[in-house]
């Protein structure tokens, strides 16, 4: 084992910790009958072992038999680094050769199924059934192939995020993380509000924020977010995902901001509007529908709720005033890493059934884009016995500045 304990990496996740999670998945492979797991989402990968590096662009993966030990597959330059954030022994990580990366005629999965065989955590027989992380974003086709032929005999099927189900209730350390993101993502939020000025370069103002992300709080300091701080403004503030550009900020003009705290990987996402001069009469009745309905859908966030049930109430709000918002109000959130932050599991949406329970985290996003203007309002919260907690406090209005 290393001179350096990876619980200095960890920020404070016990071993009983991992024990209770691995145990969660497995009881979840157990009832789908499944041999071993392949996990490739470096947010589960995080989860289940504590593995934290920027090694996610080159192919590697988690097998996890259905009994056993783990096994962890990455570039063997990253293999060493996984000795100071992962829990595990030196004898469970494996490094494929250098050659392997980026050739049209091999690839690292092939070295991966065939080492993976060897040391027994993957079966090739008759009945073996093995799930991949078939919409994880590293995982590529051509490293599904390789999987598939060095398994001939076997059932690969796709996991449907099992992994990422078994995320969606937090612990209560898990919580304690997930607050302290809360705490840097109020303080970026606040250093973004005050920054934007007429006349100051967008780049200048991200630059700031930035910063604050990073340097996080007195208290805690701060890690990288999985999106970086998006700023549509002026016209373009009526089209989420716009990032920033060198250009100034403009009397007149209002500018949507969505940026996340985090804290040991886990994200508190954050949205407010800011308005450079006299807010035009439909932004600003929009912005106060959107108070009402937040409030709405964190009253109706509560344990035995269906996430359909809190998209209703936020519906309701706004259409009795006349307006209509056709994507979903919200999502889970946890531990993530490029390029989103959502667990890619529950929907705040009229489609979506799922029963809301103690310890889940959300993302609350009530983003209202129009024709050459936008608005946006969100909270991270988490679900308690009592009802919806924040994890911010800033208010939930229009911030206008003259």
């Amino acid at each position: 084992m290393p001179a350096t304990s990876p619980e200095n990496f960890r920020k404070g996740v016990t071993t009983a910790e991992y024990d209770t999670r691995l145990a969660r998945v497995r009881a979840e492979m157990a009832r789908r009958s499944l041999s071993a797991l392949v996990v490739t989402d470096p947010a589960n990968l995080f989860y289940l072992t504590g593995y934290d590096a920027w090694s996610f662009y080159t192919p590697q993966c988690l097998v996890v038999p259905a009994q056993g030990r783990l096994q962890l597959f990455a570039r063997a330059m990253d293999a060493a680094g996984a000795t100071f954030t992962a829990m595990l022994s030196g004898e469970q990580v494996h490094g494929y050769p250098e050659e392997l990366v980026h050739r049209p005629d091999v690839h690292p999965f092939d070295w991966i199924a065939a080492r993976s065989l060897e040391h027994g955590c993957l079966v090739d027989s008759t009945g073996s059934t093995v799930a991949v992380e078939a919409d994880s974003h590293f995982f590529s086709a051509r490293g599904y192939l390789a999987l598939v032929a060095a398994l001939p005999r076997s059932q690969v099927v796709d996991s449907a995020e099992l992994v990422n189900w078994v995320r969606l209730v937090k612990s209560e350390d898990e919580i304690a993380q997930l607050r302290i993101a809360g705490s840097i993502a109020e303080r970026a939020m606040r250093v973004a509000l005050e920054a934007i000025a007429v006349g100051r370069r967008q780049c200048d103002v991200v630059a700031e924020i930035l910063a604050a992300q990073a340097s996080g709080t007195a208290e805690h300091g701060g890690d990288y977010p999985a999106i970086i701080p998006l700023l549509p403004t002026g016209d373009g503030a009526g089209t989420p995902h716009l990032t920033w550009t060198d250009l100034p900020f403009v009397d007149g003009e209002a500018t949507t901001i969505e940026l996340a705290g985090v804290f040991g990987r886990y994200h508190a996402p954050l949205a407010r509007t800011v308005m450079l001069g006299q807010p035009p009469r439909p932004l600003a009745d929009t912005a106060c529908v959107a108070g009402d309905g937040m409030h709405a859908a964190l009253s109706a966030l509560v344990p035995g709720a269906s996430a359909a049930d809190v998209h209703a109430a936020f519906t309701t709000v706004i259409s009795r005033r006349g307006l209509v918002k056709d994507s979903r109000i919200g999502y889970s959130i946890g531990i993530g890493y490029p390029p989103d932050w959502g667990e890619r599991t529950v929907s705040l949406r009229a489609a979506e059934h799922s029963v809301l329970t103690t310890g889940m985290a959300f993302h609350v996003i009530l983003g209202m884009w129009m024709d050459g203007w936008g608005y946006e309002l969100s909270e991270p919260v988490v679900v308690t016995g009592s009802g919806a907690e924040r994890l911010t406090d800033l208010p939930q209005e229009l911030t206008i500045k003259r």
